[in-house]
């Protein structure tokens, strides 16, 4: 399969990040409300990217309030419209596809702050719209409706629900045929129509309401601050969607169980995976929480998954393991690591999850895996050494002594990633007749930031003036304005 270049790698990282970015804000704000919101579509919190194998998941929102049942759409924005994607040729690219009548989408901007693609910062205001009002403004015509994406029929088209937003904060002043609000920067007057395209929005907000940036001042739809809380049995309510028609809803049911926090009846989820006909991402979910509430038939499962015929669901058995903080996970995640037989991004997965892990028992493998010839196994090794060095830096500071010359740059890279490591307990493990060591201890100094060491580092050039040297070479031309020039 081609590989991807470096810019539509960077360019589909970008929007990975700015919709983890935007659920995890989403994410802030439930819990803030006293919702308890938990990730219902695995990986709409992050942007890791799996680049061979591709899982197709259950089609679900992004965000389950567990103590309510409500599911929550993130829409992340770097410009608020209320808008989707939609395809009438294909049902399960429908914009609403897999949602239901009381789901909400919310609405929240990510702006820019770097230079990196995951270089982006959520805007503290969340909005919410409930599906139903959605689906309303689209049956009463009230929807914008922009021309295909493409030229063929069944290519995805833009919906788009007029709203008008507040460019700025201020106060509302009047609503008549306009919406009008003062600035707070400058007391300018601002005025919004309450048309688009001739069609006609109803107000948000009030006269003397404070508003905020990208706050919507009104829509075809209503717009909330807030999700409005609503009681349930949540054991009850969860085990009665176990056996729902729609697999979204059994889906999410299996999700629950894991947050429940309590003792349950397992034998629901027991039922559901020893049905043949269910789907293998529910049974999954459903071993899962079977595994978190310490049964062996929900490791048992996941266990055989692994050896699955198909990619996709091995790889997905890795990821969950990754979530279950066991050492029986670590053992099965190394089992699979060190398995030459299995696919390579399967290995790379395994890697990557001990990281997510973190269980410090589970490092000497995870360093093995720099023996390897496969490029992705060490790199994804490499990554998750450098997450568990905010853990266990000195373990990993004692493998870097102990290292063969195949296994140091990996380490040398968490740590110089890492950087908060200890000058002293660093240069302590150095054997100044190890040239090797001494090298690659040049580049993990080097690779920090200069004014965290400054007092150290004139210590060194007393106690060891050839590594001294080394280390401010390295920073001079990091830091200069050629390093990453590119010709072109």
């Amino acid at each position: 399969m081609a590989q991807r270049s470096f810019k539509t790698d960077a360019s589909f990282l970008e929007k990975l990040a700015i919709g983890a970015i935007g659920t995890k804000r989403v994410l802030e704000d439930l819990a803030l409300q006293g919702h308890t919101p938990v990730e219902l579509e695995r990986g709409s919190t992050g942007y890791k990217i799996w680049k061979t194998i591709k899982i197709k998941r259950v089609r679900v929102p992004d965000i389950l309030c567990v103590n309510s049942g409500i599911r929550i759409e993130s829409r992340a924005k770097t410009k608020l419209i209320i808008s989707m994607s939609h395809s009438s040729a294909d049902e399960e690219r429908g914009w609403d596809f897999g949602l239901k009548n009381d789901d909400y989408v919310a609405l929240v901007v990510c702006e820019k702050n770097g230079e990196e693609p995951v270089d982006w910062v959520a805007d503290e205001n969340v909005q919410y719209i409930k599906i139903i009002d959605l689906r309303k403004a689209l049956a009463a015509n009230k929807v914008i409706q922009e021309k295909p994406k493409g030229s063929q029929e069944g290519f995805e088209t833009r919906l788009t629900w007029p709203s008008s937003v507040a460019s700025s904060e201020g106060t509302i002043t009047e609503i008549s045929n306009k919406i009008k609000f003062k600035r707070t920067s400058d007391n300018r007057t601002i005025s919004l129509s309450l048309s688009k395209k001739g069609i006609t929005l109803t107000p948000c907000v009030q006269e003397g309401e404070v508003i905020g940036h990208y706050q919507i001042l009104a829509s075809v739809t209503p717009v909330l601050k807030e999700v409005p809380k609503r009681e349930i049995n949540p054991e009850k309510y969860y085990r009665n969607l176990l056996t729902s028609a729609s697999i979204s809803d059994r889906y999410g049911a299996a999700k629950a169980y894991s947050f429940l926090n309590r003792e349950f009846d397992n034998a629901p989820l027991i039922d559901r995976i020893n049905d043949n006909a269910e789907h293998i991402y529910v049974k999954l979910e459903t071993a899962a929480a079977l595994a978190r509430s310490s049964s062996q038939l929900g490791y048992d499962f996941i266990e055989s998954i692994l050896n699955s015929d198909y990619l996709e669901h091995r790889l997905e058995a890795v990821i969950i393991l990754g979530e279950l903080p066991s050492e029986r996970s670590g053992q099965l995640l190394i089992r699979v690591l060190t398995d030459g037989t299995q696919h390579e991004e399967i290995r790379g997965g395994a890697a990557w999850a001990l990281g997510e892990l973190n269980l410090k028992s589970t490092i000497p493998l995870l360093v093995s895996a720099f023996n390897e010839v496969s490029l992705p196994i060490r790199i994804e090794a490499a990554r998750s050494l450098k997450r568990m060095c905010s853990s266990h830096v000195n373990t990993v500071l004692d493998f870097f002594r102990d290292a063969s010359e195949n296994e140091r740059p990996g380490i040398s890279w968490a740590l110089g990633k890492y950087s908060e490591w200890n000058f002293k307990a660093l240069t302590d493990r150095i054997d100044q007749g190890n040239l090797d060591m001494r090298q690659w201890g040049a580049y993990i100094i080097g690779s920090s930031n200069p004014t965290r060491i400054i007092n150290e580092i004139e210590e060194l050039k007393q106690n060891d003036p050839q590594l001294y040297f080394a280390v401010t070479v390295l920073w001079k031309i990091t830091s200069s304005w050629v390093y990453q020039l590119k010709e072109y």
